[in-house]
């Protein structure tokens, strides 16, 4: 039985030289990766279906207060019913609405204002120990002041979401910049070009990779930014149904709005990384 295994898996590794006109070697190191790739798929799913079991199973025992902590049936039944009365939607919308807008700001003024100190050195040096320092800030006690500032509003709340990720972001991103192989710029140099030659050619296409990791960073950064803000001055959105929620003791709701912000970071995670690989 062995030998006929052996014998079908160097047939399917002669099949795939031949579709793809690779060697045995590649096509046993690809098949290795896909194998790896089912394994490791399988332990997580299979951790995760462990975890909701105990859990669920924790709840129906007694093991854990369910009242507390909920449990997995407790969450679907509470989706169920904010999706019948539209809160589910209304509330995650918002959220991923602050989430997005300030994303996006973080990008703009992320690549900007860390071009910017590219392009004018005595600036960046100027600079540079104010934006360490605002990095450095706690930004949760920022969040009181920007509600006194513009009140409580989603202003508020997309103010204090960009805070919290742009200036490490400015940061990283000038840094990056600035370590850029030198030989590249004279290349330009020496051909006649000038700093926007080396910006456009050299600087940005060669600090996509460094601008794509700063994208999955300031993505999960954005939502917890808003939901940080949400606590504090919101009147919808996942981060306000969870003080609510604690406040009148619908700790379901609670846990349910917790489950959802984890999908969501999961989901915004992995399209950041499909678009890496394109």
């Amino acid at each position: 039985m062995m030998m006929n295994g052996k014998r079908m898996l160097f047939q399917n590794l002669d099949r795939q030289k031949e579709e793809q006109g690779i060697s045995a070697a590649q096509a046993a190191y690809l098949a290795g990766c896909r194998r790896e790739k089912r394994v490791v798929r399988l332990w997580q799913w299979l951790i995760m279906v462990l975890f909701l079991g105990l859990w669920e199973l924790g709840a129906r025992t007694g093991v854990i207060d369910s009242f507390v902590f909920s449990s997995p049936s407790g969450v679907v039944e509470t989706m169920i019913t904010m999706s019948k009365d539209g809160s589910l939607w209304y509330h995650t919308g918002i959220t991923l609405a602050e989430t997005f807008v300030s994303f996006l700001l973080i990008l703009f003024f992320g690549i900007g204002i860390a071009v910017l100190l590219w392009w004018n050195t005595k600036l960046s040096k100027i600079l540079e120990p104010y934006l360490v320092m605002l990095n450095s800030l706690p930004k949760s006690a920022l969040a009181p002041v920007f509600i006194v500032w513009l009140g409580a509003n989603m202003k508020t709340i997309i103010v204090a979401a960009v805070s919290v990720a742009v200036f490490g972001s400015i940061l990283t991103l000038y840094h990056s910049f600035s370590e850029t192989e030198e030989d590249k710029l004279k290349l330009i140099y020496t051909l006649g070009g000038g700093r926007k030659e080396a910006l456009t050619k050299v600087i940005l296409p060669g600090n996509i990779p460094t601008v794509v990791s700063l994208m999955k960073v300031n993505l999960g950064l954005s939502l917890v930014g808003v939901i940080i803000g949400e606590f504090l001055a919101a009147k919808a959105g996942l981060g306000y149904l969870i003080i609510y929620a604690s406040q009148v003791f619908k700790l379901d709701y609670v846990i349910t709005s917790i489950f959802i912000l984890c999908v969501i970071s999961v989901l915004l995670y992995h399209g950041i990384a499909r678009l890496e690989k394109k």
